[in-house]
């Protein structure tokens, strides 16, 4: 007899080999991580095959499990495509990899939108980066993102839809041992002489770099080079225990091993984050999220602006009303 493959078992192979930790990885997908063990579980019997080597303190592909890796991946993009363009019930979204975690912004209006759409189907996809999104965007590769939409081209804004959702308060990742760690705020003006990593390495992330610029300047502070960025969790804790600059970011991000995230004041610097999409895209889901981000937006307040916050002009702009 054939042995069939739930696609749901592929996705939890391929979240948990990318992140190598099952509980990351159930975060990732929204799920309890004793369901996703269970499918890795019924995933290797199916197969006949360990995919993963497991220790009490960490998680490692088998040979096996490398094979898989790959075949894995194109099969889950075979099957999106799929899906989405026969019944057109998927919808593809792209949230930040980078540094994620349950209580940003993105996935958290994504969590609501599936408990309110329990009958769709939104699949989303961690890449990172408004820039890099867009360009899928307009390839109709990729359905919806979030990010900084007054960092993109001109040309680029003209193609797509946005809709502001929250202004994120900006603060600093920095190393415990920073001489700045342990302020439970930091005025803009005492960042002088610590060179700022805005992730101008990223080219996925333009958009979020060019905002740290503009925030830099008009505070007459400098810029840390332009190092590779890194990606994870993990990975942004060995990166930022190796170059000891403070690493912008936005308040509510996920704990970071061996660092801590202090906000930034006198004035407070706000990132605007927008839903953003294809012109003329007609879902169920879409409405989903949309609905879920004016509903949580409305109980907290994201739209409302700190007095006396730092936002540039071209992002205000977007505000409207």
């Amino acid at each position: 007899m054939p042995r069939d493959l739930h696609p749901r078992l592929l996705r939890g192979f391929v979240a948990t080999a990318e992140t190598l930790h099952f509980g990351r990885a159930a975060e990732r997908l929204h799920v309890a991580q004793q369901a996703l063990s269970r499918d890795i579980q019924a995933l290797e019997r199916t197969l006949g095959s360990a995919l993963f080597a497991r220790t009490t303190r960490s998680v490692t592909l088998t040979p096996a499990g490398e094979r898989l890796l790959s075949k894995a991946r194109r099969l889950l993009a075979l099957h999106d495509e799929i899906v989405a363009g026969v019944d057109g019930r998927a919808l593809l979204l792209d949230l930040n990899s980078d540094v994620t975690g349950p209580d940003l912004t993105a996935v958290r209006i994504l969590s609501a939108a599936r408990e309110a759409f329990p009958e769709g189907e939104l699949l989303a996809r961690f890449h990172g980066g408004l820039a890099a999104a867009a360009v899928e965007l307009l390839a109709h590769r990729l359905d919806v993102s979030f990010g900084r939409f007054a960092g993109l081209p001109a040309r680029v804004q003209s193609q797509l839809v946005h809709l502001p959702l929250r202004l994120e308060p900006m603060a600093v990742i920095v190393p415990l041992g920073h001489p700045l760690a342990g302020r439970p705020a930091i005025p803009l003006a005492e960042l002088g002489g610590h060179p700022v990593d805005i992730c101008a390495g990223n080219p996925a992330t333009t958009e979020w770099a060019d905002l740290g610029a503009r925030l830099l300047r008009a505070h007459g502070l400098s810029a840390a080079p332009p190092f590779s960025p890194p990606v994870g969790v993990d990975e942004t804790a060995h990166y930022i225990a190796r170059h000891g600059d403070p690493m912008l970011t936005t308040t509510g991000g996920p704990a970071i091993p061996g660092t801590v995230t202090v906000p930034l004041v006198e004035p407070v610097p706000v990132s605007l984050l927008g839903l953003v999409h294809r012109p003329g895209l007609r879902h169920p889901g879409l409405t989903a999220l949309r609905s879920a981000a004016a509903e949580l937006g409305a109980r907290e307040g994201w739209l409302r602006r700190p007095a006396g916050s730092w936002l540039p002009d071209e992002d205000a702009s977007l505000l409207g009303g």
